[in-house]
C-alpha cells in the first residue's frame, strides 16, 4: 500500500519521529445487516475499511473514497459512529504514528464488493455473528457503529 505523498514529504523533515495522523474508518452495513470487510495485504488480517485523511479532505468524503478504492463498493455515510485515539505504533521501517480515528457507519449504494486495489487480498460481506478474527480496535469501532445510537462514541474520561 503506497504511502501518501504528503506523508513522504513530512518524513523527509521529521524522519521516524511520531506523526499524529487522522484516520477514517468505514463500517459498511448492508440491508441484511452484513458488514463489509477486507483482508489487508500488509498483515493478512481481516479489517474494516480505513485510510488516512488527505490534507484539506473532508472526513466523510475520505471514507467514501477509501471504501471505493479498497472494495469497489460505493457507500453513503449515515452517521459518525466513534471518535477514538489509538496507541502509538511503529512500522517495520521505524516510522512512528498515532491515529485519531473517525469511524462512520455507511450503507452501500452501488458497485460490487471485490478486490479493487493492492491494499486488499480479499473482500467479503460477513454476518455479525460470523465475523473472522478482528483486532480489538476493529471490534470496538464495529460495536459502536452497529449500535442504534445517534451520537458518536468517544472516551469521556
Amino acid at each position: 500500500m503506497p504511502t501518501p505523498e504528503f506523508i513522504v514529504a513530512l518524513r523527509e523533515r521529521v524522519g521516524h519521529d511520531l506523526l499524529w495522523l487522522t484516520g477514517v474508518t468505514a463500517v459498511v452495513v448492508d440491508g441484511e445487516g452484513r458488514v463489509l470487510l477486507h483482508q489487508r495485504s500488509d498483515t493478512g488480517r481481516w479489517a474494516l475499511i480505513s485510510g488516512i485523511l488527505e490534507p484539506g479532505e473532508q472526513p466523510a468524503v475520505a471514507v467514501v473514497r477509501e471504501a471505493w478504492e479498497e472494495t469497489g463498493v460505493h457507500v453513503e455515510v449515515e452517521r459518525l459512529s466513534s471518535v477514538v485515539t489509538g496507541p502509538p505504533a511503529a512500522y517495520p521501517n521505524g516510522d512512528r504514528v498515532q491515529f485519531l480515528d473517525l469511524a462512520f457507519r455507511c450503507r452501500p449504494v452501488g458497485g460490487e464488493a471485490r478486490v479493487n486495489d493492492d491494499e486488499s487480498l480479499a473482500v467479503a460481506w460477513f454476518a455479525p455473528d460470523e465475523l473472522p478474527e478482528l483486532d480489538d480496535d476493529q471490534l470496538e469501532r464495529l460495536t459502536h457503529a452497529l449500535k442504534d445510537e445517534p451520537a458518536p462514541y468517544f472516551v469521556r474520561s
